[in-house]
Parts: structure tokens; C-alpha cells; sequence
């Protein structure tokens, strides 16, 4: 399966990206809980791309890893400003936007994975992988 790629440049992109991401997510046979966490983690993250970098591209993938689990992985890429304190963006509460603040320390929660590099005037990239569960939904 291939990549998918997502521009984000105005605000109707990030639903599109939320879109795809739920297509792939439900391909690849995620719980309701786990499905609704990717389509959170793919919001937050296009906002910031939008509201922090004035765009960038967002790439959706199947991942697997080496005990041949599958997973979803998001990955942002910006040429924007740049992020010059890492952990301070990652506390819950600090924004350079006015906002909430918890768009990102809230997507490393609800992904299994989450790293993040950036450069002072070179972008930021960041990588989040959540991994199918074992544990199967109880039906209520």
C-alpha cells in the first residue's frame, strides 16, 4: 500500500487528511477508541501545520513491525519557524498561537509512538505510529 500524501494549505486540507486517515485506519481494522486517537492526532497535527507554519504535508502510511503487527504512522513536514524548545511545546497549556496548548502533548498521549525535530528556520518534522490493538472491542 502506498503512501498517502496530504498538502495542507488551507483549512478544508485538514479535513481531507482526517478523511484518509480514517479510510486507512478502518482498513486496517482499528477499534472505535484507537480510530477516534488517529483522527484526533491528524487533526491537531494539520492545525499546527496551518496555524504555526502556514503549511506543510502530512503522510499517512501502513507501518509493520518486526513481529509483523500493523500500524498507522503520521508524519509532518513544515518549512516554518521552527520550534525552539522542544519540551517546552510538548506541556500541556504552553501556546505560541493563543489556543489550548494541547495539541501536541495530547497527541503523544494517544499515539503509541511520538517524536518530534525541528530547527530554528529550517521546519519541523513530527512522526506518530499508533499500533493495531490485540484486545478486540467488546460489543455493547
Amino acid at each position: 500500500m502506498q503512501p498517502i500524501v496530504c498538502l495542507i494549505q488551507r483549512e478544508v486540507d485538514i479535513y481531507v487528511a482526517v478523511g484518509r486517515g480514517r479510510e486507512l485506519a478502518t482498513a486496517l481494522g482499528f477499534n472505535t477508541i484507537d480510530h477516534t486517537r488517529i483522527e484526533i492526532a491528524i487533526l491537531e497535527l494539520t492545525r499546527n501545520l496551518l496555524v504555526h507554519a502556514g503549511g506543510g504535508e502530512m503522510i499517512i502510511e501502513r507501518v509493520t513491525d518486526s513481529k509483523g503487527l500493523a500500524g498507522l504512522a503520521i508524519e509532518t513536514r513544515d518549512q516554518g519557524p521552527g520550534i525552539p524548545d522542544i519540551a517546552l511545546a510538548l506541556q500541556d497549556g504552553y501556546s505560541t498561537a493563543r489556543t489550548l496548548g494541547a495539541g501536541l502533548p495530547g497527541t503523544k498521549r494517544m499515539m503509541d509512538e511520538f517524536e518530534i525535530t525541528s530547527e530554528v528556520g529550517v521546519g519541523t518534522q513530527v512522526r506518530a505510529v499508533k499500533w493495531v490493538s490485540k484486545r478486540r472491542e467488546v460489543p455493547r
